[in-house]
């Protein structure tokens, strides 16, 4: 039996969505406003996102149409997201619209909680986080005893309306009313970390312990997979603009990027982006069809374009001279979004791991 190559070119359907998304964002998010909301106490654009979410039905690309979803697939969502890399958006769609609909799609979704939670949050009336650090990845995450204790480090909490919580008893769903929220400044404004505490919460089982841990591990599979889109969508940025920069600048009356120095640089970059794209499209469709090989496409995904975002970062902000360092330049938000990026989910140095004991290759002695 044959096995079939994966799909990496994109569907015309695909260019559409793509287009669409890209537009909207061109039109609703600029990077001064993106600036002043990081800095603001709601850091998530709430209007934005009723736009992607709701408005566009982007919210529900995961989930089936029965559920009052689009019926789409991670390719899809892969798509999306290289637009929010490609934008910085502070929107919840990777923590909501992929890790905790992934989750509750690893449950029994024809139970009237797990369908009902789906329902809204494919509508985009409700977002959810899946309650642990952002920092774990698919063979990570620990469960704790109970509805109790302190988790640091959540994505998206603070602006979240159900948490998912996975404990030694199960998976519950808790209102987030019930928690003790306490945001942090996190490196990367646009994607606010809170700590949560849950002594004292009231939650509704959705999922017995060994269930809701494979349904976790799913989760987080599908958000470190997709993750890598939206990394070569801020990896895509990154080089666009600086090649345009390097065009345009002059010195010594030739444009910059005519030395042979800098054309090097900016060749070496263009082939770990599309080695990127690559790497995070094989993982898109390995999640979509439902591959065995799946964690093992993830696995390569995340430890290679994590590093590809964070090297077109800092090539963007040092191509760009003294205005790269300046705050009303968009390049650090670039940079910090790669940065944070490049430790969620599982760190590089994890997935190398994982792809080392999935192929059966020996460690050192």
């Amino acid at each position: 039996m044959t096995e079939t190559a994966p799909d990496l070119l994109y569907s015309e359907a695909e260019e559409d969505l793509r287009a669409a998304v890209r537009s909207l964002l061109a039109d609703r998010t600029d990077t001064a406003s993106t600036l002043t909301r990081a800095e603001s106490d709601i850091p998530c654009d709430p209007r934005l996102w009723q736009a992607l979410g709701a408005e566009m039905g982007l919210a529900g690309l995961l989930v089936p149409e029965k559920l009052g979803g689009q019926g789409a697939g991670h390719r899809e969502a892969g798509v999306v997201l290289e637009e929010i890399g490609r934008s910085v958006a502070p929107v919840p769609y990777l923590t909501s619209s992929v890790i905790a609909t992934e989750t509750l799609l690893g449950l029994d979704i024809t139970a009237d909680e797990v369908a009902g939670l789906l329902g809204e949050l494919a509508s985009g009336r409700k977002t959810a986080a899946l309650v642990v650090p952002f920092s774990y990845g698919p063979d990570s995450p620990r469960l704790r005893g109970g509805l109790d204790g302190v988790t640091r480090t959540v994505a998206d909490a603070a602006t979240a309306d159900v948490l998912l919580v996975p404990t030694g008893q199960g998976l519950y769903a808790v209102e987030a009313g019930e928690a003790a929220i306490t945001a942090l400044t996190p490196l990367d404004l646009t994607r606010p970390l809170a700590d949560v505490a849950l002594d004292g919460a009231r939650g509704t089982l959705l999922a017995d312990a060994d269930t809701g841990r494979a349904a976790v591990r799913r989760g987080l599979l599908a958000g470190a997979g997709l993750l890598a889109s939206e990394q070569l969508g801020v990896a895509e940025w990154c080089l666009t603009e600086t090649v345009a920069y390097t065009r345009d600048r002059k010195q010594f009356n030739r444009p910059v990027g005519s030395f042979q120095a800098l054309k090097h640089r900016m060749a070496q970059l263009w082939l770990e982006v599309v080695s990127a794209r690559a790497a995070a499209r094989n993982a898109a469709d390995a999640l979509a069809t439902g591959s065995p090989d799946a964690p093992l496409a993830v696995a390569v995904a995340q430890a290679y374009c994590s590093r590809v975002a964070v090297h077109a970062a800092e090539e963007c902000v040092q191509l760009h001279g003294g205005i790269g360092m300046t705050w009303e330049h968009p390049a650090h938000l670039y940079l910090k979004r790669a940065k944070s990026a490049q430790s969620a989910l599982g760190s590089a140095g994890e997935h190398r791991a994982s792809v080392a004991e999935i192929v059966g290759l020996p460690g050192p002695a």
